[in-house]
């Protein structure tokens, strides 16, 4: 019985392999889907925000969401380290990391969500400081 050797054909991306095609390319594409659904996925939380939290980094989006929504179960403020401003003691800030704040109105009853901003940005808004 005479054994031939199996030879390695050239797919047209370059690759080559035994297979009928290109498994290296077909992996990576179905990694390439995956990805662009994750990512659909997370643009399409954004349309659920009270707010826009879609420039900031991922990590402060998902602490604000998470704030945004026990406030919405009418938890109060204090809990999240919330303060009234001096100036305005309608408008209370929430710090959402070290250098992002929520801002929000107090309307009686409920509180409004206006923004998430930068501590830097929230340290230049404040008039007498």
């Amino acid at each position: 019985m005479v054994v031939m050797s199996r030879r390695k054909k050239s797919f047209p991306c370059g690759h080559k392999g035994y297979g009928q095609r290109c498994h290296r390319c077909a992996q990576a594409q179905t990694v390439r889907e995956q990805k662009k659904k994750e990512k659909n996925a997370w643009e399409d939380k954004f349309a659920k925000d009270p707010i826009d939290l879609r420039t900031l980094p991922k990590n402060v989006v998902l602490k604000a969401r998470k704030i945004l929504k026990e406030l919405a179960n009418q938890k109060d403020y204090r809990q999240f380290h919330g303060k009234r401003l001096r100036h305005d003691r309608f408008v209370i800030s929430i710090p959402v990391t070290r250098h992002y704040r929520l801002i929000c109105r107090d309307n009686g009853n409920i509180l409004v969500p206006e923004a998430v901003i930068s501590h830097e940005d929230y340290n230049v808004c404040k008039p007498g400081h």
